[in-house]
């Protein structure tokens, strides 16, 4: 009897899985990917709302002659606003301006990181102190460090001038970095490097972190020298780790604003005039609410672009 019993309750539970609902094993099948969607799809619809509504907006506006400080509606203008944009010299120059600043912050982003990456690899007494120094001014806020910097290079009052000063006997009321106009734009290059090398030495302390020791030891095997070594492995591997660097400190430094504003604010003249200070003075000085918008799209176009061609720069390294 217990033999039976136990025969029949197995049949009993196989026909009840053979006789189970669709919808439920339906459920089971598609149960982790259910979750994953319903895990995914509130930041989607946040992303959606912070990043692709607003964008979608400027878009419109840009082709409006739209007065934030007016009353009048938006009225549509074409492609007034773009072509205003791309015929203005004072806008071109601007550009350049830009350009420099990129180009010469990136640079010695790229020297001074990967060369105290290099140092603090080899992971010497005290390593870690001098690591956590070196990367206090990455910690700070750009507005804390455009009014500390402006009170070091105050003339009067400031320590830059003096100690200046006492290495070329130059008097220290006699020039001023932030007043100067050949000084100035190399004022905001020096502080903004200073603040975002930190972060250019991580990102390639963790590509020499991940080169394996067993290469260097048959590099050693077979006699090459330091600097052989630097430019058949060191350099090579790391060089995804330095490019990755390079394309988000770029991005950084084409719409860096606070950090300028706070301490030329695009003067003296405009010999450190950004677009992003152009675009400041346009959206919130002039209400030029049609003309800012246009001015963001094309930024935004200009970096989409040149960001998708690095990428595949990026990704044809990789693959080398």
């Amino acid at each position: 009897m217990n033999g039976t019993n136990a025969t029949s309750t197995l049949v009993d539970r196989r026909a009840a899985v053979r006789t189970a609902p669709p919808v439920a094993r339906r459920v089971r099948g598609m149960s982790d990917r259910a979750i994953a969607w319903l895990f995914i799809l509130p930041t989607m619809v946040l992303l959606l709302a912070i990043n692709i509504f607003p964008l979608i907006w400027a878009i419109r506006l840009s082709f409006t002659g739209l007065m934030a400080n007016l009353p009048n509606p938006a009225r549509f203008i074409g492609i007034d606003n773009y072509v205003d944009i791309l015929t203005d010299e004072d806008l071109w120059t601007n550009f350049q301006i830009t350009a420099h600043f990129v180009f010469w912050t990136i640079a010695l982003q790229v020297v001074i990181g990967l060369g105290l990456a290099l140092l603090i690899n080899h992971k010497f007494r005290g390593h870690s102190f001098w690591t956590t120094v070196i990367l206090l001014p990455m910690m700070l806020s750009p507005a804390v460090v455009g009014n500390f910097w402006t009170l070091l290079f105050q003339p009067q009052i400031g320590p830059f001038n003096y100690l200046v000063g006492f290495f070329t006997g130059i008097a220290p009321s006699s020039f001023t970095m932030i007043g100067s106009v050949a000084l100035a734009p190399w004022t905001i290059v020096l502080v903004n490097t200073w603040m975002w090398t930190p972060y250019v030495m991580l990102i390639c302390l963790a590509g020499l972190r991940s080169i394996p020791d067993y290469i260097y030891e048959a590099a050693e095997v077979d006699r090459a020298s330091s600097l052989r070594q630097f430019w058949s492995i060191t350099l090579p591997m790391v060089l995804p780790f330095l490019m990755l660097a390079v394309l988000f400190q770029a991005i950084q430094a084409f719409v860096m604003f606070d950090l300028v504003n706070l301490l030329t604010s695009g003067g003296p003249g405009s010999v450190t005039e950004l677009v992003s200070i152009t675009l400041k003075r346009a959206a919130f000085e002039k209400w030029e609410t049609g003309y800012a918008s246009a001015l963001a799209v094309i930024l935004f176009v200009t970096i989409f672009g040149a960001a998708n061609v690095y990428v595949r720069a990026l990704n044809w390294v990789k693959q080398q």
